[in-house]
């Protein structure tokens, strides 16, 4: 291949990193600025130019598919399939290295590899013979502490120890996990990094020098990510030679939270001493307007490396920045701007609505889903399919109906009240002799005594549960039942020992049930009406259940069919989209209440942001909500700070009747009302009004001429309602 080949249609920046000397090197490429390719062209180069074989090229990526996609490349640049090359992520690497050294590492030649279940299991296991209460101390609760210390290369005898009872627990049980996992054979994920570094480091020197002979030159993507142990083998590979190329951004280090070390790119140069660094600051993706509103917004954080984004593209449009009255009209907003993109020609699947907890996604969910518009949950799952909201469902279905089998084997064990397979066996078995429900088998099976005594206490404990449930919801809102269930249950106790962003996750998702069943309450009044008018009588709680059933049952659009992406921030890194919505942009949800009280946090959330921000290709819209429900009230949040951080001049704002063109303004509230409304209705802003049928009220939002108009009030009882003000009277109060 000829050499200019490889250096054909790069920049000056990425010229000169590919063509760098075999050096250490950084290359900070910041979003969009082709990092792939550099990578890529850089190891043609070290084979076409350099002269290095294949052989000799380690290349470590964080994702299988990127390292599919890097080999492929690899070879299609090269013209030839580049054997012997190793291209892989930090484990896959690893276990190569131990499937062929497992004598040397200690292990069966057979070992196994264990997936989180696996493992949870074995855990799981170990408390039972440890005679552990799994109500107070949950296998996934040392799950969590034991990932953490492989993460920081940490075996249970390295751990300091100290007068804390519940850390000598953990450290005991890490020990007993330990020493399963050596008979059977197994290790975990996090085992195969600590394995392979002990191996080389302390248990075969020759081994290690061997690799380091071996490997003339190392790359790592995503270098922001890497974690102590994923640092520290890197640097045992390259030992004291300046063959590493770390490729990375450390404005878009977002996985703090998972052990993630922005430390590490921030120190490259004081632990490879002498190497350089190159910025691939030219992006190809964005507009000049999105890239310059990024820039502001991250140059707020200290101690960066520093670079500025550009682009010879054109400005493009603005930022558009969204007032909401509340968190559905926010999410009917959104939806109306991505009807419009699909009415002008484009694609649904060109447009994505991110957000910061995964709890935002149930009434963006709703609202697309009344609009009849196909959506995607990219790398998760949707509101009610979620394994915590299921589960709460499931008890408020028991509290509607006894017969409900499902929802009993569901929760009947969840969370562990010590009611096992024997006993939910014993239970199927009454309930086919005697053709019954489970929950009638249930009772059957406590009274005639057809199990354990510790069996029955603890299946008699279940079934007062779920009947005190029933018992305490008379005369209670759909809200109060629900918030009751989730909190009587021990749901949120359950989650809770989970630990990390996941945890938190679950209990925001249960908190927002809590908020749907009261905006469902505010509306019941109409869904009565309806069923009153068909001849049917139902319940709050009976028509809420239908409705998350069928909201569960709009399953989610075809692989191949063009849909809207839903994301939160953190799955959106790595994806480009021509249309993005970032949503919910309010202090205390973006960024968090706890962001403030813990060093470091704003900055990572500031990272987030611009992640998010970088995210758009040509239209960027971002929203925030003057009243928003969350953790069961009413919140009234100011806007984030970052979009504060945004210069105005980038920004667009928009109204519902208009577009103004300069941003936001300390205006009255009373201003954003149309002037049509307004001399219509005589109504403003914030009024309070009566009406005959809802009671009091504040005044939210109106649109609409004439007769037509249509007037936003949260009643005080009765919710937020729209209603046409020539079929309804309002008197201003």
């Amino acid at each position: 291949m000829d050499v200019t080949t490889i250096i054909d249609g790069l920049n000056d920046a990425q010229r000169e990193a590919v063509t760098a000397p075999v050096e250490n090197l950084l290359v900070l490429a910041g979003a969009g600025s082709g990092k792939t390719r550099v990578l890529i062209h850089r190891i043609a180069w070290l084979v076409q130019t350099e002269g290095m074989s294949p052989y000799s090229v380690l290349a470590v990526t964080f994702t299988n598919k990127a390292a599919r996609e890097m080999r492929s490349r690899i070879e299609q640049l090269l013209g030839v399939n580049p054997q012997g090359m190793w291209v892989g992520t930090f484990h896959g690497l690893a276990h190569r290295i131990l499937r062929t050294h497992w004598r040397d590492a200690n292990l069966q030649q057979n070992f196994q590899i264990m997936d989180s279940e696996d493992q949870h299991r074995l855990l799981k296991r170990i408390c039972k013979d440890m005679a552990l209460d799994d109500k107070q101390w949950p296998a996934k609760q040392f799950q969590w502490f034991i990932n953490a210390q492989k993460d920081e290369g940490l075996r249970s005898k390295h751990i300091e120890r100290s007068n804390d009872p519940t850390q000598e627990l953990m450290i005991k049980v890490y020990q007993a996990y330990e020493e399963g996992c050596e008979r059977g054979g197994m290790i975990d994920f996090g085992e195969l990094l600590l394995r392979c570094l002990e191996l080389l480091r302390d248990l075969k020197p020759s081994l290690l020098m061997h690799y380091q002979e071996r490997f003339r030159y190392i790359l790592v993507d995503e270098f922001q990510d890497t974690n102590a142990i994923q640092y520290a083998w890197l640097r045992l590979l390259t030992g004291h030679e300046r063959k590493l190329m770390a490729v990375g951004d450390d404005d878009q280090s977002i996985y703090g939270w998972r052990g993630a070390k922005i430390e590490n790119i921030q120190t490259f140069s004081d632990h490879f001493p002498g190497a350089a660094t190159v910025k691939l600051e030219q992006n190809y993706r964005s507009s000049n307007t999105i890239l310059s509103a990024a820039n502001a917004v991250i140059a707020n954080n200290s101690g960066r490396l520093g670079k500025q984004l550009w682009t010879e593209g054109a400005d493009g449009d603005k930022i558009s920045l969204y007032a909401a009255f509340n968190e559905q009209d926010e999410a009917r907003f959104v939806v109306g701007q991505i009807q419009k993109w699909q009415e002008q020609g484009n694609l649904r699947a060109e447009s994505a609505i991110l957000y910061r907890s995964n709890a935002q996604s149930r009434v963006m969910e709703e609202s697309l889903i009344r609009a009849g518009v196909p959506y995607k949950i990219y790398g998760g799952h949707r509101f009610y399919d979620r394994l915590e909201i299921k589960n709460a469902l499931a008890y408020m279905r028991l509290v509607a109906n006894r017969e409900d089998d499902t929802a009993m084997e569901r929760v009947i064990n969840v969370p562990s009240r010590r009611i096992g397979t024997r006993t939910i066996e014993a239970i199927r078995e009454q309930a086919r002799a005697e053709n019954i429900s489970m929950w009638r088998a249930a009772n059957e099976v406590v009274e005639y005594k057809k199990i354990p005594a510790r069996a029955s206490e603890a299946l008699q404990g279940f079934l007062n549960l779920v009947n005190q449930l029933d018992s305490d919801s008379e005369g209670t809102k759909l809200e109060e039942l629900a918030d009751h269930a989730i909190q009587l249950s021990g749901l949120i106790e359950h989650h809770l020992k989970e630990k990390g962003e996941k945890a938190q996750s679950r209990i925001e998702n249960l908190e927002e049930l809590v908020n749907a069943a009261k905006q469902f309450n505010s509306q019941w009044v109409n869904v009565e009406e309806e069923s009153a008018e068909a001849g049917e009588f139902t319940t709050p709680l009976a028509a809420f259940l239908d409705q998350a059933a069928l909201d569960a049952g709009e399953a989610q659009a075809d692989e191949h069919q063009d849909s809207v992406q839903l994301m939160t921030l953190h799955s959106a890194k790595g994806l480009e989209f021509p249309l993005v919505f970032m949503v919910g942009l309010e202090e205390g949800l973006f960024p968090g209440t706890k962001s403030a009280e813990e060093a470091g946090r704003m900055e990572e959330e500031r990272r987030l942001c611009y992640v998010g921000i970088t995210r758009a290709m040509k239209q960027l819209y971002i929203t925030y909500a003057e009243s928003r429900r969350m953790y069961g009230q009413e919140n009234y949040n100011r806007p984030s700070r970052f979009i504060n951080e945004i210069p105005v001049e980038l920004i667009e704002e928009v109204r519902l009747n208009a577009t103004v063109s300069r941003p936001m303004t300390a205006r009255p509230r009373s201003s954003m009302f149309s002037q049509e409304a307004e001399q219509h209705s005589g109504l403003h802003i914030g009024q309070r009004v009566f009406h005959d049928s809802f009671g009091e009220g504040i005044v939210l939002n109106a649109e609409g001429v004439g007769a037509k108009t249509r007037v936003q009030v949260n009643f005080d009882d009765a919710g937020i309602k729209w209603l046409v003000l020539g079929f309804t009277t309002l008197e201003a109060v």
